[in-house]
């Protein structure tokens, strides 16, 4: 079976109608997407393939147990809630009864429900949207938040522990497969450097038990985040594949710094900010949904959080981009290391409004 063709792949699934068509889907960086047509009697039914990359998850299967673990937590919880809507795509299973299936270059395959009648955005529309966007994310820790954590495979290990990508970053740095010595290379490597003493934060905080280990979805920006067109309420957290033990500051973090940069992820350097409205608006919509079961340690840790990991991803951006993109998906040459400065661009943002940040957190805190 042909790793380039998908069309044939997906007929090992136990799909309920004829496959009419298959085409790639959305923008992600790691995994292959396609968008599968199914004809049902009179309707049209839509599903989502997508083939792991291994190079990013060298064990696929235990993505597919964390799936079902998930499942198993959430979906009795949704039932006593009929009056918020919030959905889980569904695994549908091969012929042979299993979650995947292989090709002869033994990367998985899988097939999930299409969740109708929604959206995603590249950036933040409004405040509003803003304050749904950390509602959404609120509500998904408020329903894994007691999933005991050892259920769950570790589906990537040292996934945002920026300590451990700084340190591959000097490895790689000494001697890269991509020697780049540009203006913008320059920048990269003089940002690094002076941020590195800065890169234990959230790790030392975990050390000294402020913060603890819980499941997390591991990678909600706002692209992630699906919105009913009919009332623009979020209902649901997709690409799952990330969700595994972690601290909730790498989600409250990286949820921040995608949906505060309203230019988008990429955007001319020029363009990007980051915005307060927007950052006090998800707090506004994140906090209370939590409040059950945050603590001060937590509270105190949002502003690292959110530099922390503007900082780590342009790190891991420049690293793929010395490396060779090796990790993330490139359309276009040197497009790592662009989306590298956009993140330090954003970080610095970030950092020259501090105070401010930690204003709002400070006002929204219960006392």
């Amino acid at each position: 079976m042909p790793v380039t063709d998908p069309a044939a792949i997906v007929r090992q699934f136990a799909l309920p109608g004829e496959i009419r068509s298959v085409a790639e889907y959305g923008s992600g960086n790691v995994n292959d997407t396609y968008l599968v047509r199914v004809a049902d009697g009179q309707t049209t039914l839509d599903f989502i393939l997508q083939r792991l990359n291994p190079a990013v998850f060298p064990k696929p299967e235990h993505i597919m147990h964390n799936l079902r673990v998930l499942d198993d937590h959430v979906r009795p919880k949704l039932r006593t809630q009929p009056n918020r809507r919030w959905e889980l795509p569904n695994i549908v299973p091969c012929r042979n009864g299993a979650d995947y299936c292989r090709d002869q270059t033994g990367a998985l395959w899988r097939v999930q429900t299409f969740i109708a009648g929604c959206k995603s955005f590249a950036t933040i529309k409004s405040e509003s949207q803003a304050e749904e966007s950390g509602r959404g994310l609120g509500f998904f820790h408020g329903l894994i938040h007691d999933l005991p954590v050892h259920l769950l495979h570790d589906t990537l290990p040292g996934f945002h522990v920026t300590p451990g990508y700084l340190a591959a970053y000097e490895a790689l740095a000494a001697s890269p497969p991509r020697p780049d010595h540009s203006e913008q290379a320059i920048f990269c490597r003089r940002f690094i450097g002076e941020r590195q003493d800065g890169a234990e934060v959230l790790e030392a905080a975990r050390l000294r038990g402020e913060l603890a280990l819980c499941p997390i979805h591991g990678d909600p920006k706002l692209a992630n985040i699906l919105f009913a067109r009919d009332t623009g309420q979020a209902i649901s957290l997709i690409d799952l594949d990330t969700v595994k033990p972690g601290l909730l500051h790498y989600d409250i973090g990286d949820c921040l710094r995608s949906c505060c940069n309203p230019a988008g992820e990429e955007a001319d350097l020029a363009g990007i900010t980051f915005n307060l409205a927007y950052c006090a608006a998800i707090l506004r919509g994140y906090l209370p949904e939590v409040a059950s079961f945050f603590s001060v340690a937590d509270y105190h840790s949002i502003y690292d959080a959110v530099r922390l990991i503007a900082f780590e991803l342009g790190l891991r951006f420049f690293s793929d981009h010395l490396a060779g993109d090796v990790y993330f998906k490139v359309r276009t040459p040197g497009q790592n290391l662009r989306r590298a400065m956009i993140q330090f661009t954003l970080c610095q943002s970030i950092e020259a409004q501090e105070r401010a940040i930690k204003k709002i957190v400070g006002e929204l805190q219960p006392t």
